[in-house]
């Protein structure tokens, strides 16, 4: 199968006067987790269940959004199980942020305040140091819990099929 290339996702739009599951064909997969917190009534759904403050807290809300892909799926709903896809990702990629660095910073400098593209790909390459636990925290084994969810979303065959429908 021919891997899924994504477009940059559109931000320009009034996602506000958008209801995705009115009009799916107006939604755009996008790269990653972009967009998830624009595209509604999903982002409404989701949004209550996600939480990463421990890995137990984790595990009931991967659980949760897990369930409400499968629930999405029964309704062939590609943009409610895109959506739970990035919230399951969009969960591991903060836990294992704030795993690794325990105030959720990177970077020593904020890349954002720089002035110039040269200071901000300088303060790209300026990043504060692991937390020494980064792998066995808390917070490690909530992104560990998030990933394994997250994979199951994205390696879903009927998930799979549709999004290659949803490219075409």
């Amino acid at each position: 199968m021919k891997k899924y290339t994504s477009k940059t996702f559109n931000y320009s739009r009034d996602y506000s006067k958008i209801d995705f599951r009115k009009n799916p064909e107006m939604y755009q997969v996008g790269r990653g987790e972009q967009g998830v917190l624009l595209v509604e009534p999903y982002k409404s759904e989701i949004l209550p269940y996600w939480r990463f403050r421990t890995a137990e807290i984790a595990r009931g809300s991967a659980e949760q959004i897990f369930v409400l892909f499968k629930n999405y799926k029964k309704e062939k709903d590609f943009v409610g199980m895109d959506m739970a896809r990035k919230f399951l990702q969009m969960g591991y990629t903060r836990s294992r942020r704030y795993a690794n660095h325990k105030d959720g910073r990177k970077y020593l400098k904020n890349p954002q305040r720089e002035n110039s593209k040269k200071a901000e790909k300088s303060a790209r390459q300026k990043i504060r140091p692991l937390e020494k636990d980064f792998l066995t925290s808390d917070k490690a084994e909530a992104a560990r819990i998030f990933y394994a969810y997250y994979q199951k979303a994205k390696t879903d065959s009927v998930y799979r099929r549709l999004r290659e429908l949803k490219k075409n």
